[in-house]
């Protein structure tokens, strides 16, 4: 990684940690598991601060973490694109291009599915960066 980058990178991720403890929070606590889960299925996966809001890419960007009063939002920039065989998707269904799992306070979250839903959108960016 370049100086700037690097630089760029860990001022994100201190505006991330820094929105965690506003939170004080279920949903700084969902946005701090849903980061860990990001990295375990892309350790590469750099960390951005865009739009006010949390973003994780590689080769592209794969997804943001937005927090609302009653939900954190995981927002999958090519959701459409992917293919979702436990059905973590459940909202922005009707767009052509990004998909969203909506997480409410107490909501289970099969994180092996998730992680496996973060591998794919990672080669799906890899695929389109080659063409």
């Amino acid at each position: 990684m370049k100086k700037n980058q690097t630089e760029r990178t860990e001022s994100a991720s201190a505006l991330i940690d820094a929105r965690i403890d506003e939170l004080g929070d279920w949903r700084g606590e969902t946005l701090s598991r849903l980061r860990t889960l990001i990295k375990e299925a892309e350790p590469e996966v750099v960390e951005e601060w865009k739009w006010k809001v949390p973003v994780w890419s590689h080769s592209g960007l794969i997804c943001t973490g937005e927090t609302y009063k009653h939900v954190v939002k995981m927002t999958f920039a090519k959701g459409a694109s992917l293919t979702d065989p436990s059905g973590l998707f459940n909202s922005s269904l009707e767009g052509n291009t990004r998909r969203a799992i909506d997480i409410h306070n107490g909501d289970d979250l099969d994180e092996e599915a998730l992680k496996a839903l973060i591998r794919s959108a990672v080669a799906l960016n890899k695929s389109s960066v080659r063409g």
